[in-house]
């Protein structure tokens, strides 16, 4: 098949919809089809379309549909789509729902916020990771804690870094933070919180790779967003077997299931730093963690998710 994907983010975006077209661009190669990624739709002819947000791609959606209204047309319903867009322009976000032959999400509780006659189109297909190249090295004498997550409001970013900034003299925590800084006051006010909290480190954009070598030397990673629409970070954390302490949000617990022991209410950073205490000073508390990620290793695989994708789009044609 010639598919089309449709993505908001730019090629050298870092975003996570970008992110996630270039993974699936991989899974559909692999599956046999050709792909194209574009921001703008021009009307060329395709067997499919997979936009990816029903908000920020409404204009390529409805388009594609007007000319080809007998191909499928998948619309990938992203963290915007759901926690706002859908609330604050529903006129464009539902009329893309409405138009897509199939909506994929990203985690189980999408569905709770999806119209009644829209829920039988809906598709979960969970983001998958690589495992880790060799065992996790936690060596040295610091309590390794990671954040990957760019500087953006939503992300809730120095919450990390403020829990440690009280923490008793004795603790070996250290927080090392990967992401972007979207604007130059979040670079601002995160070079500020190195300067005045030696405990912290902001690192900035880095490779791919990179983040996968903090992980290797992470104890624990730490997810603290506002709201999520299925975080890929937590599927690279689990897979890499890193325990993962995370904001009690849909979006995560849509991932990590409502009996995950690692939660702390979102914005609270005493309960943030409570837990990481907890871990630094309980082996038992952080294997509990670890068993729980284990258990859920398998819904990330990239087999999986090649998986969701081969069985959707054998249903659609």
């Amino acid at each position: 098949m010639r598919i089309i994907q449709v993505t908001p983010s730019r090629q050298a975006s870092k975003s996570g919809n970008r992110t996630t077209a270039n993974r699936w661009a991989r899974i559909f190669r692999s599956l046999g089809h050709s792909v194209s990624t574009i921001t703008d739709y021009d009307g060329r002819p395709a067997d499919m379309m997979v936009a990816i947000h029903a908000w920020r791609s409404a204009r390529a959606i409805e388009r594609f549909k007007a000319l080809y209204p007998e191909k499928p047309l998948v619309v990938c319903l992203a963290g915007t789509d759901i926690n706002e867009f859908i609330h604050t322009h529903p006129k464009h976000t539902l009329r893309s729902m409405e138009l897509a032959d199939a909506m994929v999400c990203l985690h189980n509780l999408v569905k709770e916020i999806t119209p009644i006659s829209l829920q039988s189109k809906l598709h979960v297909i969970f983001q998958s990771a690589k495992p880790l190249p060799g065992p996790r090295r936690l060596f040295g004498r610091n309590f390794n804690i990671c954040v990957v997550s760019h500087l953006r409001e939503i992300k809730d970013p120095m919450r990390t870094a403020l829990a440690v900034r009280t923490l008793p003299n004795q603790s070996k925590i250290r927080v090392t933070h990967l992401g972007v800084a979207h604007d130059g006051r979040s670079a601002a006010r995160a070079i500020r919180e190195m300067k005045q909290n030696p405990r912290y480190v902001w690192k900035g954009e880095v490779a791919g790779w990179q983040v996968r070598q903090e992980l290797k030397r992470s104890h624990l990673m730490v997810i603290s967003s506002r709201a999520e629409g299925g975080a890929n970070v937590i599927s690279e954390a689990v897979v890499a077997g890193v325990p993962i302490l995370a904001s009690e949000i849909e979006g995560n617990i849509g991932l990590l299931g409502n009996t995950y022991s690692g939660y702390y209410p979102m914005g609270d950073t005493n309960a943030l730093q409570y837990l990481m205490l907890k871990a630094e000073a309980s082996q038992e508390f952080v294997t509990k963690l670890e068993v729980q990620c284990q258990a859920l290793s398998s819904k990330f695989t990239i087999e999986k998710e090649k998986d969701s994708w081969h069985e959707l789009i054998a249903k659609l044609t």
